[in-house]
């Protein structure tokens, strides 16, 4: 499981400015996707190399709920998914009941906890932290989300605890993690998946977390599904809480490498099919679309080629994504799903040659020159395969604020045409050439 940091305090102290400062204030509301508009709660961040989830507390509102309710269960919620917690108090306000309170909580946690004071906004005020001693954790470390002070510090501390931290999994499985909008029947069909004619080898339950992950064999080729169905153990106000299932399902995603979005044939494609779509785009991972519940649609000769242009409509952003249809109701055409696993994940991994690469590009500019652009013309000298899971590769041009975002698109489009991506994303980045 990625090292996960969650912030956690009490209202008003900052949390979602420190939240936005560790993510690089790369965090907006609105994402440049049509269809795909959400509040972030949870990010990747990454300091001196190191990458970490990052999940801010305070964008988790819990209507109706008494003033140190809500703390208690803004606080567990951090408990329960972080492996570190870093404690955010107010530097202004000073110690209040409400951090004493959370304190308390933390120290029967057994969590590691960095504590913060924010808002030492200059030198002056660096005395307001001495108060904060008397919670009983280590040096508090003095912050300013506003201008930015003390960041090193408290990121230098965040991956101090990362040292001896790594993930543990099967190499040669291929790991894949269902998601989707309720009701669309991903646990009947993860049960279906794991059904008599797999061979499942072990549950391995989280020692933080309830997530389960199941290893099996299907075809002699080992598999992992990451179980996203269900909050085990929880009281009223977290299972209606639609934000804390959203953080459960990020990080599903981002230990997969391949994501199946499940939708609804019967009730057809909604606009939150498209927003969980995006959690798994953003992440760069292979992606499926499967129609579940197509044994209670009524259908002719024609119904799932209109099903599948209905898809391409709404899910532009994904069209390199393939389609299956299933019922896991009836356990009907669940074997489809493997072969559309294999594929997409052999093409997420995929390594290009460069000389192919070289070849692609040169007859895509050939047959397309680039354009006039930001007063001067882009000219690629050389590309090559950076990485894999996805694709990623580096364009070495004169001038990359020459290439329009338009051409890097039709670019994109010419190596589609030529190697089979069918499933994952690939990425283009551009790089000055050194004269």
């Amino acid at each position: 499981m990625p090292f996960t940091v969650a912030i956690v305090g009490r209202p008003n102290v900052g949390k979602s400015s420190l939240f936005n400062r560790i993510a690089g204030n790369r965090i907006a509301i609105t994402d440049d996707m049509e269809g795909v508009t959400r509040d972030r709660i949870y990010t990747k961040a990454e300091w001196l190399t190191k990458t970490f989830s990052l999940i801010d507390t305070g964008g988790i509102d819990i209507i109706d709920a008494p003033f140190l309710s809500q703390i208690k269960e803004q606080a567990n919620l951090a408990i329960d998914e972080a492996d570190l917690i870093i404690f955010l108090t107010d530097g202004k306000s000073g110690v209040t009941d409400g951090d004493t309170y959370i304190a308390n909580l933390l120290y029967k946690s057994n969590k590691p906890v960095i504590l913060a004071v924010n808002k030492i906004d200059d030198v002056n005020q660096l005395t307001n932290i001495y108060e904060f001693y008397q919670l009983g954790f280590d040096e508090p470390i003095a912050v300013s989300t506003h201008h930015g002070i003390g960041m090193g510090d408290l990121l230098d501390k965040v991956i101090s605890y990362m040292d001896d931290y790594s993930e543990e999994f099967d190499a040669d499985s291929i790991r894949f993690s269902l998601i989707g909008r309720p009701n669309v029947g991903k646990s009947s069909l993860t049960n279906s998946i794991l059904g008599e004619n797999r061979v499942i080898v072990s549950d391995i339950s989280g020692t933080t977390r309830d997530a389960i992950d199941t290893d099996f064999t299907y075809k002699n080729q080992k598999y992992t599904v990451i179980d996203t169905a269900g909050i085990k153990k929880r009281g009223r106000i977290y299972e209606n809480t639609d934000k804390y299932s959203i953080i459960r399902t990020q990080t599903a995603i981002d230990r997969s490498d391949v994501v199946l979005i499940v939708v609804d044939g019967h009730e057809g494609i909604v606009e939150q099919d498209k927003n969980v779509a995006g959690y798994a785009v953003e992440a760069n991972k292979a992606v499926i679309i499967v129609v579940n519940k197509w044994d209670i649609v009524t259908k002719d000769d024609k119904t799932m080629d209109k099903m599948k242009k209905k898809i391409r409509e709404d899910f532009k952003f994904i069209d390199y994504a393939p389609i299956v249809f299933t019922s896991a109701l009836e356990d009907k055409r669940i074997e489809t799903i493997f072969p559309e696993i294999l594929k997409v994940y052999e093409n997420y991994t995929k390594e290009i040659k460069v000389s192919i690469l070289n070849q692609i590009l040169q007859d895509a500019v050939s047959f397309n020159p680039t354009p006039i652009h930001n007063r001067g013309k882009a000219n690629f000298s050389y590309i090559t395969q950076v990485a894999s899971k996805p694709p990623t590769f580096l364009l070495f041009v004169n001038e990359p604020e020459y290439v329009h975002f338009s051409y890097l698109r039709y670019l994109n489009n010419q190596f589609r045409e030529a190697i089979d991506f069918e499933g994952t994303p690939i990425k283009l980045i551009l790089r000055r050439k050194e004269s």
